[in-house]
């Protein structure tokens, strides 16, 4: 993820958008951090997903064949 002063400073330019608007490099630094911080949430969510395995009530593995040959690629289960 990102730091936290990376994340307060995303939050700062927002509101200064909201209330008053962006210089125009103010808006680039803001769309790059945008971009850093996307970059970083779609990491970790892949990271996640990958780490799922699904059970049905009978306690059976159900989990998708694409994901399974990921994990098994990656030799995380």
């Amino acid at each position: 993820m990102l730091s936290k002063e990376k994340l307060a400073r995303i939050n700062a330019l927002a509101r200064k958008a909201k209330e008053k608007g962006l210089s125009k490099e103010e808006a680039k630094e803001q769309s790059r951090l945008r971009g850093e911080y996307l970059k970083a949430f779609r990491s970790s969510m892949k990271q996640t997903i990958e780490q799922v395995r699904v059970f049905d009530s009978t306690g059976q593995e159900v989990t998708p064949e694409k994901l399974r040959s990921i994990q098994l690629k990656k030799k995380l289960h």
